[in-house]
């Protein structure tokens, strides 16, 4: 009788596993921005700051380095990109949303 329940625990222990790691098979996984994205995400979060904070003292500032780091992103430079529009929005008071990684 002992070992009835020992290969019944055995065959539940089993399947369990089994289910486990095809729950974790299925889970979804996402790949991390690249750069090009990074700098389409924030130039667009700088287009959307202008327009809800158009009366900030540093517009015209903010402008101008959202240009020079799309200029640096289009040019293969996406760091500095990345750097000059995360700068734009910190001039209008806001700041950079990260996605989820």
């Amino acid at each position: 009788m002992q070992r009835f329940w020992i290969s019944v625990m055995g065959a539940l222990l089993s399947i369990s596993l089994v289910t486990a790691a095809d729950g974790a098979s299925t889970a979804k996984v996402v790949a991390p921005l690249t750069r090009t994205e990074r700098c389409t995400n924030l130039s667009r979060q700088v287009d959307e700051a202008l327009e809800t904070h158009a009366a900030a003292t540093q517009v015209t500032a903010a402008k101008a380095l959202q240009r020079r780091g799309n200029r640096f992103c289009a040019n293969k430079k996406q760091a500095q990109g990345i750097r000059m529009l995360a700068n734009a929005l910190k001039l209008l008071g806001v700041a950079p949303i990260d996605p989820v990684q």
